[in-house]
């Protein structure tokens, strides 16, 4: 019986790695592409502020409805029907350029009818997060970074060879009809899709019952965050989460139609950026294997700010094959330090959450978490729609000043208030780096962190103290997108 489960999970883990290979084909021809698709119909700043962070927050707020569905059904059934239903929502959003397209109604109808449509199709995705997590905490117990670090970078190169074809595909009909080439792209994105849930029928669901005593309210989670260290983990993400989608919406726009990038100059640059995700994402695994986590967190977390600073050098580069190159370095520190942070902080879940809860907490990380990215991307669009300048930059140079700011700031005052749950080697070097923060912020960010760490969640996680928080945690969003 134990050596036909083993072998069940381990049949299961080399599924996963193929399930993952067909989301990527939706990825690589689909999601890389909806912002393009938005553009293309005449969508606005505020649009497509909207678009990068509505389809979260709505996803995220269904699910707070998975884990009474998980009370009904089990964990693969409710996948499979999420992911189907998704495969078929790109059909839909097909359709959504028609009256731009085939009627020529140039107004804002089509921008709306994607955001709608591409909202409902993350919502699908979305709803089956906190039973996919929970499943696939069940299947890997242990080594988990170096599990999902070579997981992600099969994935990756699948994904990487599907934006290569959809970007000289979109050029190729640029010069023609550009919608036709857009639903090439998208079919293949729901086909990609649907194969991806035919691989979920054959995935092994260990045994699983909902627990209600381990439930408790979105409310009650909100008001009980103080002095918890997931609690904190929740904000400090959120908070990276806002600082980002203030400006990360706006990359896309800013290469298209600022730098003039052809959508094949758009998609070289973004290759780069997951080639150096797939080359360092097993090393920022085994390191976190080791590290921990959080050690992870911290050191990616510095470097984030810095990104969008160096966007500001783009207005120096005149020669556009010289602009390209220098577009392709940033995308490739955006890689190396990115692939870190998603990593660690996806894995951080499974370690910090017991699997009765990894359900409800990563729903609540979640849905936090997309209410301050809309807050984000509301307050870059808004600027950015109103032409809003800083220190002679263009409004979109001035949304990556503020961005980084903010993402300085959070740093600062809230990157070393979440502790490791589980024991695991020192790291020299940064620990003395932290030593410094925490003194600095010991005297000087009382006041922002009593203003934004005033709840707690010590009811609900009866910790040992020899366990050391190691039950608990939520699933995240990946930031794949951000910059």
């Amino acid at each position: 019986m134990v050596e036909d489960k083993k072998r069940l999970i381990e049949k299961t883990k080399k599924l996963s790695v193929k399930e993952g290979s067909a989301y990527s084909v939706m990825d690589g021809f689909g999601f890389r592409y909806v912002t393009p698709f938005a553009l293309s119909v005449g969508a606005n700043n505020t649009q497509i502020g909207l678009l990068s962070s509505l389809p979260g927050l709505f996803g995220t707020l269904s699910q707070l409805l998975t884990f009474k569905f998980m009370k009904r059904f089990t964990r693969k059934k409710i996948i499979f029907w999420g992911v189907f239903l998704q495969s078929l929502m790109w059909l839909v959003l097909i359709a959504a350029g028609i009256p731009f397209f085939l009627y020529g109604i140039k107004t804002s109808l089509s921008p709306n009818i994607i955001i709608l449509v591409y909202t409902v199709l993350v919502l699908f995705g979305s709803f089956v997060g906190p039973a996919w997590t929970s499943m696939m905490r069940d299947l890997i117990p242990v080594n988990r970074g170096e599990y999902f670090g070579r997981r992600n970078q099969v994935i990756g190169i699948v994904a990487l060879v599907c934006m290569f074809i959809a970007g000289f595909l979109l050029d190729y009909f640029k010069q023609t009809h550009i919608y036709v080439g857009f639903i090439v792209m998208f079919l293949v994105a729901g086909i990609g899709r649907f194969v991806s849930a035919l691989y979920f029928t054959k995935h092994y669901d260990p045994k699983f019952e909902v627990d209600d005593k381990k439930y408790f309210s979105l409310i009650d989670f909100v008001k009980k965050m103080r002095e918890n260290n997931f609690g904190r983990f929740v904000l400090y993400y959120s908070l990276v989460s806002f600082a980002c989608a203030i400006a990360s919406p706006f990359f896309i726009v800013y290469m298209l139609k600022d730098l003039g990038f052809s959508y094949t100059q758009y998609m070289i640059t973004v290759v780069f950026n997951s080639l150096t995700t797939l080359l360092l994402m097993p090393l920022w695994g085994k390191f976190a294997d080791k590290y921990g986590n959080v050690e992870v967190m911290r050191l990616t977390g510095f470097l984030i700010p810095l990104l969008p600073l160096l966007w500001l050098a783009t207005p120096l580069v005149h020669n556009m094959a010289y602009l390209v190159i220098f577009i392709i370095f940033l995308e490739i520190y955006s890689g190396l330090i990115w692939s870190g942070f998603n990593l660690s902080a996806s894995n951080f879940v499974y370690d910090a959450v017991s699997k009765e809860r990894l359900a409800i907490c990563s729903s609540y990380l979640n849905i936090i978490n997309g209410f301050f990215a809309l807050i984000g991307a509301v307050i870059g669009g808004y600027l950015s729609s109103h032409n809003i300048s800083l220190f002679g930059f263009s409004p979109l140079l001035t949304l990556f000043v503020v961005s980084a700011v903010a993402r300085f700031a959070i740093y600062f005052f809230y990157s070393t208030s979440v502790n490791e749950v589980r024991e695991v080697k020192v790291f020299e070097p940064h620990r003395k780096v932290d030593e410094q923060v925490k003194l600095i912020k010991s005297k000087t960010g009382k006041i922002a962190w009593g203003l934004l760490s005033s709840v707690s969640l010590d009811k609900f996680f009866e910790t040992k103290a020899s366990e050391s928080e190691h039950h608990f945690l939520p699933n995240s969003n990946n930031f794949a997108k951000n910059k």
